[in-house]
């Protein structure tokens, strides 16, 4: 049995993957899954487990810098979206028009302990270099809902963007682009996608945490595991 510690925006595809995993190799895994930066600092501090799958490259870097995995790699890739209650835009709104919307409420997820959260900065130092000023007041006006230490915990099979909107938290969110499928599947939902110049991709990358966790970071690098990422919404990583 194989313990993992996994990103929580991997698992709607884990089940999927683990599941070809487990065909292929006769070994079963049981997984945790939550905010990466939280993750990361639960294994410093001596909690078990044999690989961990990071939605950014940092922290499965500082574990193997520290002498607590034994290498790391990417194996997938993903970007930003914004997502927008659907009675707070019109026919003639785009990504931008709403962020600049001073009326409209905007969350994101939270920096330091959730990479959604660092992405979503990362998008808005590149947004301020083309419209000075707009990204530092979307920092400050942004409020921080998912993934910190204090933040609840989203519903069970709820999406944050979708919950956070439709429970009245927020009007807008910015997350991943891989649940903007199921998203836009809702009516009173309306998903945008941010312009490639400006967006930021998110590397997913694995921390191989013990010698039993090596078989199951070289499935995350096959063809096959990247056909389900891929299906899932993520990008392949190209090495």
């Amino acid at each position: 049995m194989l313990h993992v510690l996994a990103a929580g925006s991997l698992r709607r595809v884990w089940a999927p993957l683990t599941a070809l995993f487990q065909t292929h190799s006769g070994v079963e895994v049981t997984t945790q899954f939550g905010p990466a930066g939280l993750l990361r600092r639960r294994i410093e501090a001596g909690e078990h487990c044999d690989l961990f799958a990071s939605a950014n490259a940092a922290h499965p870097a500082a574990l193997t810098a520290a002498g607590r995995a034994r290498r790391n790699f990417p194996f997938a890739s993903n970007q930003l979206c914004l997502t927008v209650a659907a009675h707070a835009a019109t026919a003639h709104d785009d990504w931008l028009s709403l962020l600049d919307n001073t009326g409209l409420r905007l969350a994101t997820s939270t920096p330091g302990s959730d990479p959604g959260g660092d992405y979503a900065w990362q998008f808005f130092d590149n947004l301020e270099k083309q419209r000075p000023g707009l990204g530092r007041t979307l920092k400050q006006k942004a409020e921080c809902l998912v993934g910190g230490p204090e933040s609840p915990a989203i519903p069970q099979g709820e999406m944050a963007a979708a919950w956070l909107i439709h429970s009245g938290q927020t009007d807008m969110f910015i997350g991943y682009a891989s649940y903007a499928p199921r998203l836009r599947q809702r009516a009173d939902l309306v998903v945008y996608d941010i312009p490639q110049s400006l967006n930021v991709m998110a590397r997913y990358t694995a921390a191989v945490c013990s010698p039993q966790g090596e078989i199951l970071g070289e499935f995350l690098r096959s063809e096959s595991a990247a056909d389900i990422l891929q299906h899932y919404g993520f990008g392949r990583y190209k090495y």
